[in-house]
Parts: structure tokens; C-alpha cells; sequence
């Protein structure tokens, strides 16, 4: 589906998608192939990493959770992710995770799209791993472990059973309610579900892990004599500074792969190594500069903490489908100006014409 990044709304307005239009856009194309098709986006646009401009998102830690601005651009576009990241949020009837981003031109700084990202990060998050494992689990994998069954995990469960042919998940999470709520969601899906009692009854059998836990502390969700050979772990959970989910014995044991590594050394599981600790940028496996798993016995880990540019995938993938199905409107955000240089017109426009009170 993609490219889009264009705007075709009128002067002074821009493309807007809305978390309702969001929603009723995946709903009528259908999660699997959303996600189908913003993992294509990202794989492409990690295909030319070199010609982003690329750095560490800026965070602002807080006591109950952290903000943050992730920020990347190439030639043509700049586009940024605000967004946050607060467990306790639930307990005040809030979402977790909570996201807006926005696509402007390079050339003139104009913004051309603005888009609601807290369904859009579930779904970039869900194919970013499928893509990884694509590259890194072995083939053959049917059974996945699924650890933390909050907000993400369906989006999660639907990619690697439609993409990526798993047949059995198996659940866990410290909230037996979210575990039953998942298996609620994925009741009309084609795959085995078997809730848990234990993370290390989770992993017993499983070919890939899939951590999605939100506490923001240093935990050790998945224990590295849990491991057997041939598993793909993708650790999603870990994402900030303080805050981990994986046994450091685990990471010594496998190959691991990231996404930028500079952002991934301050809020990945790799904050339990060493700065000389060998690592894989993912986007070298698909310039093959590097090699995938190479044998079914290794054991591999995607150490993934969410990068801009896949933002900036799922944003240009959203607008592009968006505008095929109609669901994009235009926001006047921007001034339209008869005089370039007469901002001030607006204003005494609005008043002329009874909107506003006059000084």
C-alpha cells in the first residue's frame, strides 16, 4: 500500500486520521492485513537506513511513568512520535501507552499529516516483530509464549498466527483478567490458546517468547535456564531506562538483534551488558551485511524498544490506506494566507467577521 506523505487536503489544512477513523480503518481492512502491509513499510524503510537521520528518542522520566519524543527524517520528510508511557494508568481508567504523531515536508517544514498513534504503535510494535522474526526464528516455528496479555498482545497473537504461521500461544500474565480478556478477543481466531500459571510453565514447548510486560522496573520476567536450543526470544517489554524483563544469562546466551543501537544500549535489555557487548542492527540482516539465525539450534534474541522510523512507516502505511478508504479529514492547522508575510490578517479577518473580541 504504501508510499503516501503527501497531503491532499485543501491550503492551510492537512491530512488528520483520527483514533475512531484509526479504528474503523483496521477494522474494515482487518488487523492481519494492516499488518501485512505496515510490514512491508518498515521493512522497506529499514532496507534504506542509511538515509535517515537517526537518533536516541528525547525522554522525560517522571515518577509514575515517562514522555517521550521520538524524532527522524530523511530527504523528503520529518516526522515525530509523542508518546507515553505509564502502567499506573490503568488503575484511573487510562491507557498505558497513549500516542500522536505528525509527517512534515523537509523542503518547507509544512506539515502534510497528523495521526492518532496509540493504535498505530500496537500495530507498528506487532510487525516490527513479525519482521524480526521472519529473519530470525527458525521456520518451522508453531508455539509461541505470550508473557503480558495487556493492550498489545492481541495485535501481537494476530501477526505471528496470520503472518507467520504459529498454531498454539501460550498465555500468561500476573492479571489472570487480561489473560481471559485476550482469549476473549481471539475466541473466532484458528489457534490453540492454553492459559498458564506460570511464565515458566508458558515457555515449556515454545518456539518463540513474546514478552509484553509494563512494569517499569528492572524484572526477570524469563530466566535464562528456561531456554532451549533453537528459541527466538522477542523482548518487547523493556523500553525505557530502569526497566527490563529479561535474566542477563539469557543474553549471553543468544545472538541478539536491535533496532538502533545508541537508543538500545540506554532502554533495552542491554542495559544489563557491557558498552563492548556485541550486537546486531536489524536493518543489516535485510542489507545482508549481516547474517539472520544461522542454524537451528542458536538461540536468538530481538531486543526491541521501538525506533522512529517505524513510526514514520505505520504513519505513511496509515495515510496511504486512509486516503484509499476515505477515512482521512482535513484539520486547518496551517495559516493560508493571501500575504505571506501579513500573519496578522487572520486575525483582523476573524474579527471582521463577528468571531472574536476585538482589542
Amino acid at each position: 500500500m504504501p508510499p503516501a506523505a503527501e497531503s491532499t487536503a485543501p491550503a492551510g489544512a492537512l491530512d488528520y486520521l483520527s483514533l475512531p477513523a484509526a479504528a474503523r480503518l483496521i477494522a474494515r481492512v482487518g488487523v492481519v492485513e494492516c499488518l501485512r502491509d505496515v510490514e512491508q513499510a518498515i521493512e522497506a524503510d529499514f532496507r534504506r537506513w542509511p538515509e535517515f537521520s537517526k537518533t536516541a528518542r528525547l525522554a522525560q522520566p517522571t515518577p509514575d511513568g515517562v514522555i517521550e519524543l521520538m524524532p527522524v527524517a530523511d530527504g523528503r520528510h520529518y516526522a515525530f512520535k509523542y508518546v507515553n508511557g505509564h502502567p499506573r494508568n490503568t488503575r484511573l481508567g487510562l491507557p498505558t501507552v497513549m500516542a500522536f504523531g505528525a509527517i512534515a515536508r523537509v523542503d518547507t517544514g509544512a506539515p502534510i499529516f497528523l495521526s492518532e498513534l496509540t493504535l498505530s504503535t500496537a500495530l507498528r510494535t506487532a510487525a516490527t516483530s513479525v519482521m524480526a522474526a521472519r529473519l530470525l526464528a527458525r521456520p518451522d516455528s508453531r508455539v509461541m509464549a505470550l508473557i503480558g496479555n495487556g493492550s498489545q498482545s492481541e495485535f501481537q497473537a494476530l501477526g505471528f498466527v496470520g503472518l507467520l504461521g504459529i498454531r498454539s500461544l501460550r498465555l500468561y500474565d500476573v492479571d489472570a483478567a487480561a489473560t481471559r480478556k485476550l482469549m476473549g478477543n481471539l475466541a473466532d481466531v484458528e489457534v490453540e490458546l492454553v492459559p498458564c500459571d506460570s511464565v515458566a510453565e508458558a515457555v515449556q514447548g515454545a518456539d518463540i517468547v513474546t514478552t509484553l510486560t509494563a512494569d517499569k522496573m528492572r524484572a526477570t520476567i524469563l530466566r535464562g535456564e528456561w531456554l532451549r536450543p533453537g528459541m527466538h526470544i522477542n523482548a518487547v517489554g523493556g523500553d525505557c531506562p530502569g526497566k527490563t524483563e529479561l535474566d542477563a544469562a539469557i543474553l549471553r546466551r543468544a545472538r541478539v538483534f536491535v533496532e538502533f543501537e545508541p537508543q538500545t544500549r540506554i532502554e533495552g535489555e542491554l542495559q544489563h551488558m557491557a558498552p563492548e557487548f556485541a550486537v546486531t542492527e536489524l536493518w543489516r540482516v535485510l542489507a545482508g551485511q549481516a547474517p539472520g539465525r544461522r542454524d537451528a539450534a542458536e538461540i536468538t534474541l530481538f531486543d526491541s524498544v521501538g525506533f522512529a522510523l517505524e513510526d514514520y512507516s505505520v504513519m505513511r502505511c496509515l495515510q496511504a490506506l486512509g486516503r484509499a478508504h476515505g477515512l482521512l479529514e482535513s484539520l486547518a492547522l496551517l495559516p493560508a494566507l493571501r500575504d505571506p508575510k501579513d500573519l496578522y490578517s487572520l486575525v483582523r479577518e476573524a474579527g471582521a467577521g463577528g468571531d472574536g473580541d476585538r482589542a
